[in-house]
């Protein structure tokens, strides 16, 4: 079995598996049951000027069937006392010495921080967590993503905070920016052992349109709250993949962003994450959900020949390019399987109506629209292809016009029915090369 255990920036863990700072890293009672349960860290829910919070506070939305695709909430940090979460923080890591428990911190001037840091890592905490990223609430006040959003002003907090820490201090970054590296590169600058990302992104969740308020209603009012669950999950895999290619960034990260599954940690870690940190997944499922993660990660390890998880860090990196480095050579069609087909022809109103009109039904040839890469009639198949389920209904492609988008294989309902194939290997000609070599102007210019 693969080895899980992590070392993040000196902050040792049995697994790459923490609790994000939120509602399930409350109080002292669920970060132990969390520990039992097999998580190997916990960011402590942020501390600081105990606040305090509205009613109501979470709203969601489902899709498809699926429940809290999107979470929002409007929760600020710990309504609890700071010595109330002090002692709890002592007592866990008295009973739970070889997991980490990191401290998640917010306050305003430079006094404010120190003696915050002071207080907790004399209760044992392992690290600290700056949340430079709340994006409601906090923000108002001078912190949160107010922080976040000002580079200089993360530099300079974060260079205050390591004058008063002896343990790792991470930074916890907002997404809600233009360009991630400006914050990501500040933190470094200012001195930061490590980066936590992404933070909730501002929002607003849904309307009541009865009462004309947004969700969740407080009142006759709401107001924006943060974005996450798994549909954030592809912004946060950019952010961290950004900063995880960047030769300024030389410090771990740790991945936040609608991880629900051993998968989505494994992508994470891939793209340059040391740990993960997770925090819906355990308000919708329970803390039990991370025994299929630690089984899931292991089994994938194992079956790929790496007997540490830290083999696995960054490994899709070199994978992640610019748009202009990509092979314009490499090619690949849609292949329709006439045995899985079920003939509901999505792929053809999809390919039709938003993509590049090659997918066809019927036995006859079709005219192939005006705008064409090669104007004229599409072949029907010979003889007209059957299908075991579908019939006559099952669609075939005119492959000369099919640029490999991938949207049928998307849309189509039945698993393995579309596949994309190969049809050539890499070219090695790319649109940064043209540019330099001057071909980058094709027919059909502004100025012809």
């Amino acid at each position: 079995m693969a080895d899980l255990s992590i070392d993040f920036a000196g902050i040792r863990s049995p697994n790459p598996f923490w609790l994000a700072s939120a509602p399930p890293a409350n109080s002292g009672e669920q970060v132990m049951r969390a520990f039992d349960a097999g998580w190997g860290g916990a960011v402590w829910k942020t501390l600081g000027d105990p606040i305090v919070n509205v009613s109501s506070r979470f709203g969601a939305v489902d899709y498809a069937g699926q429940k809290v695709m999107g979470f929002n909430n409007i929760e600020l940090i710990t309504d609890r006392g700071l010595e109330v979460n002090l002692r709890e923080i002592r007592e866990v890591k008295k009973r739970y010495p070889k997991h980490a428990v990191i401290a998640s911190l917010m306050t305003e001037t430079k006094e404010d921080w120190k003696v915050l840091i002071r207080r907790c890592e004399d209760a044992g905490v392992d690290g600290l967590e700056l949340n430079f990223g709340c994006p409601h609430g906090m923000c108002e006040r001078g912190m949160g993503s107010s922080v976040g959003q000002e580079p200089k002003l993360l530099q300079e907090i974060t260079a205050w905070t390591k004058e008063f820490a002896k343990t790792p201090v991470l930074v916890k970054l907002t997404p809600n920016i233009g360009d991630i590296l400006d914050p990501g590169i500040a933190a470094v600058k200012g001195g930061a052992d490590g980066l936590s990302l992404i933070n909730t992104i501002k929002s607003i969740i849904g309307v009541d349109l009865d009462r004309m308020v947004p969700e969740p209603r407080v009142g006759n009012a709401s107001t924006n709250g943060g974005y996450c669950g798994p549909a954030v999950k592809p912004i946060a895999m950019h952010m961290v993949a950004s900063l995880a290619r960047d030769p300024e960034v030389t410090i771990p990260i740790s991945g936040i962003g609608g991880i629900s599954n051993w998968r989505d940690a494994a992508e994470f870690i891939a793209l340059g994450s040391t740990s993960v940190q997770v925090c819906t997944a355990v308000m919708h499922y329970g803390f039990r959900i991370v025994e299929d993660m630690i089984d899931g990660l292991s089994n994938y390890l194992d079956e790929h020949g790496m007997t540490s998880v830290r083999q696995l860090v960054g490994r899709a990196i070199p994978g992640f390019r610019e748009w202009g480095d990509l092979d314009l050579g490499y090619q690949i069609v849609a292949k329709i399987d006439a045995n899985k087909c079920i003939g509901c022809q999505l792929c053809v109103a999809a390919c039709q109506d938003g993509a590049h009109q090659c997918i066809f039904t019927g036995p006859n040839d079709q005219q192939r629209p005006p705008h064409a890469h090669y104007p004229g009639t599409a072949k029907a198949p010979r003889p007209q292809i059957l299908g075991t389920q579908a019939g006559d209904r099952v669609p075939w492609v005119d492959e000369p016009e099919c640029v490999g988008c991938n949207l049928c294989a998307l849309v189509c309902p039945v698993p393995g029915c579309i596949t994309m194939v190969e049809t050539s290997n890499e070219t090695g000609d790319t649109w940064n090369r043209r540019v330099q070599e001057g071909r980058d102007k094709v027919p059909g210019g502004i100025h012809e």
